[in-house]
């Protein structure tokens, strides 16, 4: 029997609120790499998942986690180790993996191929190269349904919603850098942000048709910029 909420659920920042409305009403949810577990609190004591995973890697976080989540009794559930190796396929739908860069995303994903089903709903927060999940993404045939851009400790973040079920196709290198972000609040800023990041990685390629490609997108991406 679940216990009922008794006391008031954390107040989140911009990047776990979008995360936070991803997640669908009424559905479990896993929380991989919950850290100190205020996603999972606020999932299990808004009453929005009847059943939340919080799940980390490492025993400390996962203590914090406990701690945070203790006022919502069995409605949190708590799973030591990596990735969604912690989870049987079919136990929570809803599966956010937020706090850790983009490859690490993918390494997570392809190892959990139950993922690769409509029935889960990703909501996934890259903490660095947000352009290689996007492309991950459309190449193995998740629909990124939309993203949510939200600034938090003084940095852009592009949470995104996708879910299996698209045709792969193989996206374009400005579609990989700005996903479905084009009009949200901070989306210069953002673009600005992307082209830092892109500039440096032009200073090591050699004069070839990739470089001629990337100063296109420079030049792109500095059209939206601020």
């Amino acid at each position: 029997m679940t216990t009922l909420p008794t006391s008031k659920p954390p107040r989140l920042d911009a990047r776990l609120s979008a995360a936070f409305a991803y997640v669908r009403p009424g559905h479990t949810a896993a929380d991989i790499g919950c850290a100190h577990g205020k996603l999972s609190a606020a999932l299990a004591g808004s009453g929005r998942c009847p059943l939340v995973f919080a799940c980390d890697l490492r025993p400390d976080p996962l203590e914090k986690a406990r701690r945070a989540c203790a006022p919502y009794g069995d409605a949190v559930q708590f799973r030591l180790g990596s990735g969604l190796t912690v989870l049987a396929p079919g136990e929570a739908e809803d599966i956010v993996i937020a706090g850790m860069g983009a490859e690490t995303i993918i390494e997570i994903l392809e190892g959990a191929p139950w993922v690769f089903d409509g029935r889960y709903n990703l909501v996934l927060v890259p903490a660095t190269k947000h352009s290689i999940l996007r492309r991950w993404l459309a190449r193995r045939g998740f629909a990124l349904l939309g993203e949510t851009l939200c600034h938090a400790a003084g940095r852009w973040y592009a949470v995104m919603n996708a879910r299996y079920g698209a045709e792969p196709f193989e996206p374009d290198g400005l579609a990989c850098l700005c996903g479905k972000l084009a009009g949200q609040e901070g989306f210069g800023a953002y673009c600005a942000q992307q082209n830092v990041k892109l500039k440096k990685y032009r200073r090591g390629l050699p004069p070839g048709p990739e470089a001629e490609a990337v100063d296109e997108l420079i030049r792109c991406l500095g059209d939206r910029s601020v």
